[in-house]
């Protein structure tokens, strides 16, 4: 078996957006040279996601306000008012860590002749939930 292995670094400018690594995904699957097997794609920071949907703006603001309004930014770290108690290290990043945990951590797409073998509308996203600094997403591949 072969694995191919690389850490993508992005850094997003605003606290929160959705951005399109299927391409780049799709570059490091070629270049693996392996035609059947999987890729693993991972945020490697714990507020930020990596997920599959369709690319489209509509449902990527429905992601924006139902995140929101599951776990509000400025809820504060007063927990008597419903405030983050993770908020009272100095920190404010509660509502990111609350909504990498709803939008997961990772996918895994299977790769077949060489390409990934997704639906019609499947499209590999990375989603930052308290930008600001460089984060990685590491791509590994790994069959024959």
């Amino acid at each position: 078996m072969k694995s191919h292995t690389k850490e993508l670094w992005k850094h997003i400018p605003q606290r929160r957006q959705i951005v399109s690594i299927h391409n780049e995904v799709e570059a490091e699957v070629a270049a693996s040279g392996i035609k059947e097997g999987l890729v693993l794609i991972n945020a490697m920071h714990i507020t930020a996601s990596v997920f599959i949907n369709d690319n489209e703006s509509g449902l990527h603001a429905d992601y924006e306000r139902s995140l929101e309004g599951l776990a509000p930014f400025d809820a504060g770290s007063d927990p008597k008012s419903g405030g983050y108690l993770h908020n009272r290290t100095g920190e404010d990043n509660a509502d990111a860590h609350h909504k990498r945990q709803v939008m997961g951590r990772e996918v895994v797409v299977a790769i077949t002749d060489g390409k990934l073998h997704l639906g019609p509308w499947e499209h590999i996203f990375y989603y930052e939930f308290d930008g600001r600094r460089k984060k990685r997403i590491l791509i590994k591949v790994i069959g024959e």
